[in-house]
Formats: C-alpha cells, structure tokens, sequence
C-alpha cells in the first residue's frame, strides 16, 4: 500500500500525470508552429516567383488598348495578334499564364487559410485582397468566358470565330451595342488588375530586394495606379470612338458570342 501510495506523491512517475506529457505538449505546440511558418514561408515564395510571369502578360495584354491612343483599333489589333504568339502557343498558355496563375491564386489563398488571423500580414478588405478577389470571382472569369470560350464556340450563329477574326473589331463591337456593361467590366478588370499589382510590387520590393527602407505610402500607391490605368482606358475610349470596320455578319456572330453569357443577356 505505501508503494502503491508512493507513485502519487513521486510526481516523476506519476501514473496520473507523466512527465513525458508534460513535457511532450510545449514541443508539440513550437513545432507545429515551426512546420506552420516554414508552410507560409514556401507559399510566400510560390506566390512571388509566380508574379513576374503574370506581370510580363499583363504588360503584354495591356499595351494593345494603350497603343490605341496612338494608332487606334488597327495597330491595337496588330499588337495583340502578336502578344498572342507569346501567352497563346501551346507552350506559352500553359505554362506561362495559366500554370503561374493557378500556382499564385492557390498559393494566396492557402496562406490566409493556414495563417492565424491574429498574425496575418493584411486585412482581408485590404486594397490588395479586394482587387485579388474582385479579379478572381468577378472580372475576369467573365472576360475569360467572353472572349476566349464563347467565340471558339462552333455552333451557330457563332460559328467559331477564328484568331485572326477576333480583333479590336470584338471590342469595339462590345463597347458598341453593349457600352454600360462593357466599360462596367473593362474598367473594373483593368482598375482591380492595376491596384493588385502596384501592392503587391510594393510587398515584394520590401521583402525581395535590397532597398527595403524605400516604401510608397497608401495613396501614393494608389496615384501610380492610376496613372498606368489613364491609358488603358483613354484607349479604350478612343476604340469606342471609332466606327465599326466590320461586316455586318460577323458583327452579328460577335453580337451574339457577347450573348452567351448571362452578363449581356438582360
């Protein structure tokens, strides 16, 4: 009895509490944190090497609309059709656009699903999580849908609009019969594109480079943005501007690949 007794005032071999656990819970507890921040520390990385791949295609895509302001839809047209031979080969899509944007966007919301709220680096409703997630959900699977799966659609009256049909003549055609929708989209997608990508150049210039001191307060963040989205958009406008150079049956194979999807149907 006095043996049995003993293990309960011997708190090193206590059947109740074993040291082992008293001493395992800590560990367990650092090196979930260790494995969580080495987690964060491998998204991070996937997420900013991943950038400059979508960066080179935004400058790519974008500069058919600002070229505009100097020789309209035609050479918007021209530059376009050769942007197309870098983010539209069978290499270049797949693993220069679409594998970086899947390996970015996962790796985005993975970390704010494994990163404690408490620690996380910026609010969800921050400039660059709302434009993120603006693009994401909103803009651009509706740009994708409008101008890349709905006019490869054979049936009638589309008939499967071809590359080389599918110019500034497609815009231009939009912001025609259907202006408040199309500037409603182009510009929220070009504005929610421009203010992800001036935040999130800022984040990895602090963390990447050396010039870490150097940092654009808020709004002088969103002035840059601004100003890269003036001639985006004053291309567009001028597009808009311009009569349509079509003929009438494929403007109808146009109209009607904008009406596929439900945004231009109301």
């Amino acid at each position: 009895m006095n043996i049995f007794l003993g293990l309960f005032k011997n708190h090193n071999s206590s059947i109740l509490v074993p040291r082992d656990a008293e001493i395992a819970s800590p560990q367990g507890e650092n090196g979930h944190r260790s494995k969580r921040r080495q987690a964060e520390t491998i998204l991070t990385n996937v997420a900013h090497i991943s950038a400059p791949f979508l960066t080179v295609f935004i400058i790519v895509h974008l500069s058919a609309p600002a070229l505009a302001n100097v020789g309209g839809s035609s050479l918007s047209s021209n530059v376009m059709l050769l942007g197309r031979e870098y983010y539209q080969s069978a290499f270049g899509e797949r693993y220069l656009l679409f594998a970086p944007l899947a390996a970015h966007v996962a790796s985005s919301i993975a970390k704010r699903i494994i990163t404690p709220s408490s620690s996380s680096p910026r609010k969800i409703t921050s400039s660059l999580s709302l434009a993120a997630y603006s693009t994401l959900l909103i803009f651009l699977p509706i740009h994708f849908f409008t101008h890349r799966v709905s006019p490869a659609n054979p049936s009638p009256p589309i008939f499967a609009v071809g590359p080389s049909e599918l110019d500034y003549e497609f815009v231009k055609t939009g912001l025609a019969r259907f202006p408040c929708r199309s500037w409603v989209l182009y510009g929220g997608l070009v504005v929610s594109v421009m203010i992800h990508a001036v935040e999130g150049a800022q984040i990895i210039q602090a963390s990447r480079f050396a010039s870490r001191n150097f940092r654009m307060r808020s709004r002088t963040r969103k002035v840059v943005a601004g100003v890269a989205m003036v001639p985006i958009l004053a291309g567009l406008w001028t597009v808009s501007k311009e009569p349509l150079m079509v003929f009438a049956s494929l403007a109808e194979r146009y109209e009607a690949a904008f009406t596929r999807s439900w945004v231009y149907r109301f």
